[in-house]
């Protein structure tokens, strides 16, 4: 399940998306529009600056911005930045791999099977699916609303 940590990180990578060659958003702009708390908005913003998806500018005319073009930040990098593996079990998991304790034969565990199965389609989406991709979709969701 996505933690409420990752889909506010991912609200604010798409604010600052949409804002990407206008300059430099504060933070306080970023929790007003997109309705995410402050303080917990800092840590994220701290987060994703440390994993080099943004830079940020101190002082008064300061703000935050993508390091990166949004067509390279992938959902599924964010997600795995914020909330560690997408594998639902770590015997299938790449970044995060360990052998399940019970397990007899992995090659033959059929719940190991199945996650596989899981992680690949999961991440076959997060990994493809970019920051710009989802200011496409909510384009349309806006055309649709008019």
């Amino acid at each position: 399940m996505l933690s409420k940590k990752a889909k506010y990180a991912l609200k604010a990578l798409l604010h600052l998306t949409r804002q990407h060659d206008k300059g430099l958003v504060i933070i306080s702009d970023i929790a007003e529009k997109e309705r995410i708390p402050r303080k917990f908005l800092e840590a994220i913003l701290v987060d994703l600056k440390t994993n080099g998806v943004l830079q940020s500018v101190r002082g008064k005319n300061g703000g935050y911005y993508l390091s990166k073009s949004p067509g390279e930040v992938s959902v599924g990098n964010v997600i795995r930045m914020i909330d560690g593996p997408l594998a639902p079990i770590p015997c299938v998991s790449h970044l995060y791999y360990r052998k399940c304790d019970e397990c007899i034969d992995e090659a033959t565990c059929e719940i190991r099977i199945v996650m596989k199965k899981v992680r690949d389609a999961t991440a076959e989406i997060l990994d493809n699916t970019f920051l710009s991709d989802l200011e496409t979709i909510s384009g349309l969701v806006e055309e649709e609303r008019e």
